[in-house]
């Protein structure tokens, strides 16, 4: 049964395998706590890679047992994440974390063609859930933070790792929308080319494990009232569990809109690279990123 709520998550791991998360310069109180947190609630066990000194205050000021966790003393960035890396690369973790460390420090070390954790050619990008309580499921989202203007073939790959996603979460044959800012085709508009093109490519087979459609503007995508005043026929307009959206923008200001101004709850996933990554932002909350870690610890089971 597919989950509905992001609470559930926590409940898809009960029986699961407890995986081991290595979180980068976990130096800030933020990250500490939502470990901790997950760590408490069997969710996954935890190494944190970071200055000792200052982890150890953080503990010592929020309460947090520092023996929960495995600490490493590394108090520079980049060979924190260098570390963190090489320790994923022998095995000795199943989830990266991002702590308090530059996002473009800590991608290097992903990244990297000889010490990365990535295989060559290999798309990485980013999947959001979103819980809005005006929408009567999970909404599972593509690319809100690492890929500006993907490409057909990037698409496609944002498309197979939604899928991972949603199969991972109980939902057999998700529903895909490629949103454009229209329904019709226009030439003029790559987007709505490219959706085309998506689609057709789900009905010949050469997509598979979801039913894709498009192009679906993002009111026909979610509302199945707007699908029937517009006349459109489609087994995804009202009923889309996942959103492909055309470039970064549309996709980040969605995901801001939602948890900011409708307070929607939300959880997020690095994909792509070997292990599932927390790429949490420095302005995400503990419950964000407590829920982020919750999904990727879903997704590396």
């Amino acid at each position: 049964m597919a989950i509905r709520n992001l609470i559930e998550l926590f409940d898809l791991l009960k029986e699961k395998v407890l995986k081991t998360m290595i979180v980068v310069c976990a130096n800030d109180e933020h990250t500490i706590s939502a470990v901790g947190d997950a760590v408490k609630r069997n969710l996954v066990k935890a190494v944190l890679i970071g200055d000792e000194a200052i982890i150890s205050s953080v503990c010592h000021e929020s309460g947090i047992n520092i023996n929960l966790f495995t600490v490493i003393h590394q108090p520079i960035d980049d060979l924190a994440a260098r570390i963190a890396a090489d320790m994923i690369n022998r095995g000795e973790g199943d989830i990266l974390m991002k702590g308090l460390i530059p996002t473009d420090k800590f991608m290097r070390a992903i990244l990297n063609k000889e010490n990365g954790i990535t295989n060559q050619g290999k798309v990485v990008s980013h999947v959001t859930l979103v819980e809005n309580e005006y929408y009567h499921k999970l909404l599972i989202v593509g690319d809100v933070a690492i890929i500006p203007l993907p490409d057909l073939n990037q698409k496609i790959q944002i498309i197979k790792y939604m899928v991972d996603v949603a199969q991972h979460l109980g939902i057999d044959l998700p529903k895909i929308a490629v949103i454009a800012v229209s329904e019709q085709v226009l030439p003029s508009i790559v987007a709505t080319t490219d959706a085309a093109l998506l689609s057709k490519m789900n009905d010949r087979g050469q997509i598979t494990g979801c039913i894709v459609d498009g192009p679906l503007a993002l009111d026909v995508a979610i509302d199945s009232e707007s699908a029937i005043i517009k006349g459109l026929i489609s087994p995804v307009a009202g009923d889309a569990d996942c959103l492909l959206f055309p470039n970064i923008e549309s996709g980040n200001v969605f995901y801001k809109v939602n948890t900011k101004l409708s307070r929607s709850e939300s959880a997020a996933v690095m994909v792509g690279a070997r292990v599932p990554v927390v790429l949490a932002s420095r302005g995400d909350s503990s419950r964000v990123k407590l829920l982020s870690i919750a999904l990727a610890a879903v997704m590396a089971n």
